[in-house]
C-alpha cells in the first residue's frame, strides 16, 4: 500500500514538473512582448489580492509557483507530495485497522465456549485488526496460564503501537523541512536582490520590491505546506489515540474472559 502511494506521489511530481517546465518555455518563447499583453500577466499572477478574475486558480499557483523559483519550491512541493503520500498511507492504515472490539470480544467468548482455544484462534485469523491480532498471539500462550497470556498481551501490544505510528517521524520531518526549506530560498533571494541593487548602484524601489516578492513566496509556500501537513498529522494520531484506548480496554476484558475460561 505505502509502495503505491508513493508511486502515486512521484507520479504526480512528474506530471506537474513537466508542466513547469512547458509554462517556462512559453514564457521563454512568447515575444518580449507589449504592455497590452505584460499588463493582463500582472493581473493574472495576483494570487493573494489582485484581481485575476479570468484566471483558474492552477494556472496562477503555477505562475507563482515559477515566480518563487524552481529550485526551491520544488523541493517544497516534493515535501509536501511525500508527506501526503505518507499521510493518506497512514489514514488507510488506521480505518482498516479499526475492529468492533465488543463483537470480536463476544465471538471469541463464544468459541472458547463452543470450541476452546482452536475455535478462537480461527475466529481471531478470520478478523482484522490490531485487536484480533493481540488476542491471537494470547491465545497461542493459553496453556501457559493467565499470567503469560497478560504478558503476552501487553508486549504484542507495544508491537502492534509501533505499526500504527510507522511513518510518523518522516511526517514530522517533511512539516519541519518545508518552512526551513522556505526561509532558505528567501534569505537567497534577499541576497540576490541585494546583489542587483549593488549591480545597479541604486536602492530603486523596483529592483528591492521585486527580489523581495520572489523571495517571500519561498516562505509562503514552505509554511503553507506545514500547515497541511500538521493537520493530516494531528488527525493520524487522534485516531492512533483512539485506537489504542479500545486495545487497552479490549485486552482488559480479553484476560477476564480467559480467566473464566480457565477456572
Amino acid at each position: 500500500m505505502k509502495k503505491f502511494f508513493m508511486f502515486l506521489a512521484v507520479a504526480g511530481l512528474m506530471t506537474f514538473t513537466a508542466n513547469i517546465a512547458s509554462a517556462q518555455d512559453e514564457e521563454q518563447a512568447a515575444p518580449a512582448a507589449t504592455e497590452e499583453v505584460a499588463a493582463p500577466a500582472e493581473e493574472v499572477v495576483d494570487l493573494f489580492g489582485g484581481t485575476g478574475e479570468d484566471v483558474p486558480i492552477h494556472q496562477a499557483l503555477k505562475t507563482k509557483f515559477i515566480e518563487g523559483g524552481p529550485a526551491f519550491m520544488s523541493l517544497v512541493l516534493i515535501c509536501l507530495i511525500l508527506g501526503l503520500a505518507l499521510a493518506i498511507e497512514r489514514i488507510l492504515y488506521l480505518a482498516f485497522s479499526k475492529t468492533n472490539t465488543v463483537k470480536l470480544l463476544d465471538k471469541v467468548e463464544a468459541a472458547l465456549k463452543e470450541g476452546g482455544v482452536e475455535k478462537a484462534k480461527e475466529v481471531c485469523r478470520n478478523t482484522r485488526g490490531p485487536v484480533a491480532s493481540i488476542f491471537y498471539q494470547g491465545l497461542l500462550r493459553a496453556d501457559q496460564g493467565v499470567d503469560v497470556v497478560e504478558k503476552t498481551i501487553v508486549s504484542y501490544g507495544s508491537v502492534q503501537m509501533s505499526l500504527m505510528e510507522k511513518g510518523l517521524s518522516w511526517i514530522s520531518l517533511f512539516i519541519a523541512i518545508a518552512p526551513s526549506l522556505g526561509f532558505l530560498g528567501t534569505v537567497i533571494g534577499m541576497i540576490q536582490a541585494f546583489d542587483a541593487i549593488q549591480a545597479a548602484g541604486d536602492i530603486s524601489p523596483n529592483v528591492v520590491a521585486g527580489g523581495m516578492k520572489v523571495a517571500l513566496i519561498t516562505t509562503v509556500g514552505g509554511l503553507i505546506v506545514a500547515v497541511i501537513l500538521q493537520l493530516f498529522y494531528n488527525y493520524i494520531l487522534s485516531k492512533i489515540d483512539s485506537l489504542t484506548i479500545d486495545m487497552e480496554d479490549a485486552s482488559i476484558r480479553f484476560v477476564d474472559t480467559m480467566v473464566k475460561y480457565n477456572k
